[in-house]
C-alpha cells in the first residue's frame, strides 16, 4: 500500500512537471524587426501572456527544432504582442529563421515560474471566495429569516386588523339599528305629539262664550256680543 501511495505520488509530480513544462512553452509569428534596435515584435494568441513580465527572459527557436536557440528579453506587450529585445540578433538571423513572417516556438523559465506564483494565488483566492461565499450564504440565510419575520408580522397583523375591522362594522351596524329605531321611535312621538296637539285644539275650551266686537276704532266703543 505504501509502495502504491508513493508509486501514486510520484505520477502525480511527473504529471504537474509535465504541465508545467508545456505551460513554459508559447508560439507566436514576427511582424516586424528593427535591427538597428534589434527589436523583434511577435504576434501571440494565449492567454497567459498576462503572466510574461517585462525583463523576463524567453528562448526560442524555429519549426525545424531545438537544434539551435536563440535569447530574448520582454520590453513590453499587449495582449496580442510581444516586444523583445534580441542581443545577438545577428547570430540569431544565421541560427533560426528570423524573419518577418516565421513561425518561433517559445521557453520562458520565467513564464514557469510565474504561472506557479499565479496558481498559488489562484488557490489563496479559491479559499477566500469559499470562505465570502459562506459568509454571504449565512447573511442571506439572515436576510431571508428577517423577510420572514416580517411577512410572520405583516400576516399576524392583517389578521388583527381584519378582526378590528369586522368589530368596527359589527359596532357601526349595531349603532346604525338603534339610531333607525331611535328615528322610528322620534317619529311615533312625533305623530302622537301632533295627534294630542289636535285633540287639545278639538277640544280646547275658551274662558269666555262672549267675544269682543271690534267695530270701531275707539276701543271704548267695542262691547261683547
Amino acid at each position: 500500500m505504501r509502495l502504491l501511495f508513493l508509486f501514486s505520488l510520484i505520477i502525480l509530480s511527473f504529471v504537474s512537471y509535465v504541465e508545467a513544462q508545456e505551460q513554459s512553452i508559447f508560439s507566436g509569428r514576427i511582424t516586424r524587426i528593427t535591427p538597428e534596435a534589434k527589436l523583434v515584435r511577435v504576434k501571440v494568441d494565449f492567454n497567459n501572456v498576462k503572466y510574461l513580465n517585462k525583463r523576463n527572459k524567453v528562448r526560442f527557436w524555429d519549426e525545424r527544432g531545438r537544434v539551435r536557440e536563440c535569447e530574448a528579453y520582454v520590453l513590453g506587450k499587449t495582449n496580442e504582442h510581444l516586444l523583445l529585445r534580441v542581443p545577438e540578433l545577428e547570430y540569431c538571423k544565421r541560427a533560426v529563421l528570423l524573419t518577418e513572417g516565421a513561425y518561433l516556438i517559445f521557453k520562458s523559465e520565467a513564464l514557469e515560474e510565474n504561472l506557479e506564483v499565479g496558481k498559488e494565488l489562484v488557490q489563496i483566492l479559491l479559499k477566500k471566495r469559499l470562505a465570502v461565499n459562506g459568509q454571504l450564504s449565512r447573511v442571506q440565510k439572515e436576510i431571508d429569516v428577517h423577510n420572514e419575520k416580517v411577512n410572520a408580522i405583516n400576516t399576524r397583523y392583517d389578521v388583527l386588523r381584519q378582526k378590528l375591522e369586522k368589530e368596527r362594522l359589527e359596532k357601526v351596524a349595531k349603532i346604525n339599528k338603534d339610531k333607525m329605531e331611535e328615528l322610528q321611535s322620534y317619529k311615533n312621538y312625533e305623530t302622537k305629539l301632533m295627534e294630542i296637539d289636535q285633540k287639545l285644539e278639538q277640544y280646547r275650551i275658551e274662558d269666555e262664550n262672549l267675544e269682543i266686537d271690534r267695530w270701531a276704532l275707539d276701543p271704548k266703543l267695542y262691547y261683547k256680543k
